[in-house]
Order: structure tokens, then sequence, then C-alpha cells
């Protein structure tokens, strides 16, 4: 026993610390953090938490009457498109809430399913007409791909959303009986207003009215597609007559 005593080796304390301290390094830090450094972390955390603060409280800034006047007309639009959508429910009845909905064909008109039923059929219509402007005339065409003659634009614009479809010239349009003539002082949008520009009998070209003394129109070769005055004297020592395709006899 005295033999094994004196062959083991004793390592001594200090030496046997430092070396854990080399083997794991992690140990080292195992320390409290000074006052300071906490204090620093705690303003961090602070500028985190006001800046945050500051973004949830931004400054609004008061719109200008035109950006009121804008933002009451994008209202007023989604509004109308919303009612014409529930319009075309079967379930939907008029109501008293109903009285106060937007006569989009007609400001006289008693709001009823069928006029909500037209307002978005010429909605349609009209979307179709604006996106063909600048195009290029071409004869005999009637489609967005070949391009539009005249009675082509009114054709594709309006066949989208009748059951009973237009023919396809401007004379044969003009005489269609199940369309209702219209005084030029009852014009509302959607009409098609009617011209005799070469002498002879009948219609020879058509156009939609926009409301606003405006019309489009697909005019001629060499022209495109565009918005005409109805009141330039051109258009007034010409013209023959209008037609309501989404009628309704009240209105007319």
């Amino acid at each position: 026993m005295k033999r094994f005593y004196s062959s083991f080796q004793f390592v001594p304390l200090l030496p046997a610390l430092f070396l854990l301290m080399l083997m794991y390094p992690g140990c080292s830090d195992a320390r409290p953090q000074p006052s300071s450094e906490r204090a620093e972390l705690a303003r961090k955390q602070a500028r985190l938490r006001l800046k945050a603060s500051a973004k949830k409280r931004a400054v609004t800034v008061p719109l200008t009457p035109e950006q009121k006047r804008r933002e009451a007309e994008q209202k007023r639009a989604i509004r109308l498109q919303n009612r014409e959508m529930l319009a075309m429910h079967p379930r939907w009845r008029p109501g008293h809430v109903d009285a106060l909905w937007e006569r989009t064909l007609d400001e006289d008109a008693p709001v009823t399913r069928e006029a909500l039923q037209r307002a978005a059929k010429l909605r349609t219509v009209l979307q179709r007409l604006q996106n063909q402007l600048g195009k290029p005339y071409v004869w005999g065409g009637k489609t967005p791909v070949e391009g539009f003659d005249c009675s082509g634009l009114v054709f594709y614009a309006y066949n989208a959303v009748l059951e009973r479809k237009l023919p396809r010239t401007a004379n044969e349009m003009y005489q269609a009986n199940h369309l209702k003539a219209v005084r030029k002082d009852k014009l509302r949008n959607g009409d098609l207003v009617f011209f005799n520009i070469n002498q002879r009998p009948g219609a020879d070209h058509v156009g939609v009215y926009l409301g606003d003394d405006k019309f489009i129109e697909a005019p001629r070769t060499g022209l495109k597609i565009r918005i005409s005055q109805l009141s330039d004297n051109f258009w007034q020592s010409h013209y023959l007559g209008a037609r309501r395709i989404l009628s309704d006899d009240a209105a007319l």
C-alpha cells in the first residue's frame, strides 16, 4: 500500500483549473455581465420599441379636396359594381335601401333588378369599347385581332351581352325593329347614333353615345378608333337618328 501511494502523481489545483479553461473556453464567459453592458442592452431594446411605436403612430396628412373627390368616386364605383353583381342573384328583391342606389341608366327610373342588370351590361359594353381606343380602322373588321370598322366595333361590344344579337351592318342596325328609336334630346349612355355620310339611302356610319355630347366611333380608313363630339357641324349635318339597345319602355 505504501508503494502505491508513492507511485501516484498529484497534480496541483491551479494548473488543473487552467487546463480545464483551455479545454472548455465557454466556461470563461460564464460570468455576470457588468451593469454598463446591461444598461446598453436595455437602451437598445427601448429604442427598438420606440421605432415600432412610431410606425404605428404615423402622421395622417389631411386629404385635399381633389383627393377626397377622387376617393368618393372610387367608393361610389365600387358600391355600384357590388350592387350590380347583387342584382344578378335570383333571390335579390328591391328594398328600402335600394332606393338610394345609383341610377346608372336613367336617373328618373325606379331601381329594379332589370335596371341594375342593364347597368351591368352597359358597363361591360363601354369597357369593351374603351379598350379599342387608338386601334386603326379596318374595313370589314369585327374583332380586336383583325381590327374594326364602325359597325364591327358596335357588333363586337354589344353582342357579348345580348341574347338577341345585333345585325352586322350600320343600316341593318338602324332598320332593326327590336331597337327603339330615341330623340336626340333624350340620348343616354350606350345609345347607337347613326349618320348618312355618302348620301346614299339609309345609315352608313354608326357610333355609341357616351354622354356629355360625345360618342365613340371607328371613323374611316387611315384613322383610329376615337371619341368624337356629336355637336360638331360635320356630325350634325349628317346625323340620321338614334336607337336604344338596352331599353325599358318607361325611359323612352
